[in-house]
């Protein structure tokens, strides 16, 4: 059943900065699994805020982190192109700074009284979803991880050194269970690299994988405020995390 649930924004340091989040919660006192949410090269949107909140109704800790929060809680906006805004979005949150946001973003999770500690998730979309995929990496932390239309391999254009990045490397790394989703009819990700990473984590991580691939579902099918919202990819995939979630962090 769903909770209601309230929504505030909240801050935490990591290092000597602050970082903005958005935290939602079921009303009560129960203590909860939790789950850190890195969200797409939007930022986090009046619609992540919305799916936040939606995501805590079903009786979690949610905290989506603001990965551009030194820029303003924003991505960069002195572009000309689309390929432009991408590609200084990919660079303004890259994994070297990502990455740390969401392991301090979890560590003031695990001192929040309504949480239990060793109950704590992941989800990422786009952008956010690779972020998941090189903390799951890095963390022993995670109870599990939601990646969520991630590019396998990040073009040179959107790196801070011009090299391109492959993550396939990642996966004898990655020893939480993790789930993951992406569409067959995706511009933004090539075919080949998707069936790549489901081959490499599948024979090569040492937690348990799930794999889905959703026929004629766009990039980013989930976002139901943008024309390739898919509703019946983006229902069965809700259900599916929702019950993963619960699986791991209940």
């Amino acid at each position: 059943m769903s909770r209601i649930v309230e929504g505030r924004w909240i801050e935490f340091t990591r290092g000597g900065d602050r970082i903005r989040g958005y935290l939602a919660e079921p009303v009560g006192e129960d203590r909860l699994g939790a789950i850190v949410c890195a969200p797409e090269n939007l930022g986090v949107t009046d619609h992540r805020q919305d799916e936040t909140r939606r995501l805590a109704a079903e009786g979690f800790v949610v905290l989506s982190v603001d990965l551009y929060s030194r820029i303003g809680g924003r991505p960069p906006q002195d572009f000309k192109t689309a390929e432009e805004r991408r590609s200084k979005a990919f660079i303004a949150a890259r994994d070297e700074q990502a990455v740390p946001d969401c392991q301090a973003a979890l560590e003031w999770l695990q001192a929040y009284p309504r949480v239990d500690a060793d109950k704590i998730g992941a989800l990422g979309y786009c952008l956010g979803g690779g972020t998941i995929l090189a903390w799951a990496a890095a963390t022993s932390n995670l109870a599990c991880a939601v990646v969520l239309y991630a590019l396998p391999i990040i073009p040179a254009a959107y790196t801070p050194d011009g090299r391109e990045r492959s993550r396939l490397s990642l996966a004898p790394k990655i020893g939480c269970p993790m789930q993951l989703h992406f569409g067959d009819a995706d511009e933004a990700i090539p075919a080949e690299q998707t069936r790549a990473l489901r081959s490499t984590l599948e024979a090569e991580a040492p937690g348990p994988i799930e794999f889905f691939i959703y026929a004629g579902a766009r990039h980013a099918y989930m976002d139901s405020t943008l024309e390739r919202y898919n509703k019946a990819a983006a229902e069965l995939t809700f259900s599916r995390f929702c019950r993963f979630f619960h699986l791991h962090l209940g």
